[in-house]
């Protein structure tokens, strides 16, 4: 039995020779270029999952990488450098549990170096072990209170994962949560200026929906609010969506479906 092994300064790298950083300001830099050009999260974790790969991946030893994205009220984002790491993500998903979700939930790096030996999580590993993934690694990445999420690698041979290879990792995982911090940050922004359009466009289809009224019934803002109000609940429709069917009546889209009488 493997026992998960602690993660070493998760969010920053462990001791670079010069080389390794330089490779790693590259990484870093194309993950950013990457960032510019791409405003969908999901893209962005695309290309993040391919060039981990890509980076972690060696002569004899290739490299399948998965991430998995968890945010606040967000649906779980899952991205893959390709079919063999997208089918391993899906499949721990649908047992919810393995070395991924452990990764996940106990912030420490989880590593099987030979899944045909692993004891732990038995239903995912012996669906693992019918494929050609032979040890997996999972590694969580610091975000600071963006989200949650984790790096998942697959290699197809038996203890692919030296303690080099980890080490490696371990620095390119943490290079590349500052891109994520910094793609995350800004699409909460994004969503919160769609958000806030949204709620002013609704608002303002509203008033002129309440002017329409006060205008058909000479009665109060208020009066003509609440007329709206009560539509809106009898017929279960949304607010936004009855003042708009007013609005639509007055300018001869439709007719009018509202009954003006209080």
């Amino acid at each position: 039995m493997t026992e998960t092994q602690p993660s070493h300064h998760i969010g920053s790298p462990p001791g670079l020779r010069q080389q390794d950083t330089a490779d790693l300001t590259d990484f870093l830099v194309r993950l950013q270029d990457i960032l510019v050009e791409n405003e969908d999260i999901r893209e962005f974790l695309q290309d993040l999952a391919e060039m981990t790969a890509a980076k972690l991946t060696r002569i004899g030893n290739t490299i399948a990488c998965g991430v998995t994205v968890v945010r606040q009220k967000k649906p779980v984002t899952i991205a893959d450098s390709d079919a063999l790491a997208r089918r391993l993500d899906k499949m721990q998903n649908s047992f919810g549990d393995g070395p991924c979700l452990t990764a996940l939930r106990t912030r420490t790096v989880s590593h099987v170096p030979d899944v045909n030996t692993e004891e732990r999580w038995h239903s995912y590993m012996t669906a693992v072990r019918a494929m050609k993934v032979r040890s997996i690694l999972a590694l969580p990445m610091e975000l600071q209170g963006t989200g949650e999420a984790v790096v998942n690698l697959y290699s197809t041979r038996p203890h692919g994962f030296s303690q080099e290879d980890i080490q490696a990792a371990e620095r390119v995982t943490a290079t590349a949560a500052k891109s994520l911090r910094l793609a995350l940050k800004m699409a909460q922004l994004r969503d919160a200026r769609e958000n806030l359009t949204a709620a002013l466009e609704s608002r303002t289809t509203i008033d002129t929906a309440v002017g329409i009224i006060m205008g058909q019934n000479r009665c109060s803002r208020e009066a003509a609010f609440q007329i709206l109000v009560k539509a809106s609940s009898h017929r279960n429709i949304k607010l936004r969506s009855v003042a708009a069917t007013v609005i639509a009546g007055v300018a001869g889209d439709q007719e009018t479906l509202i009954s003006f009488e209080e």
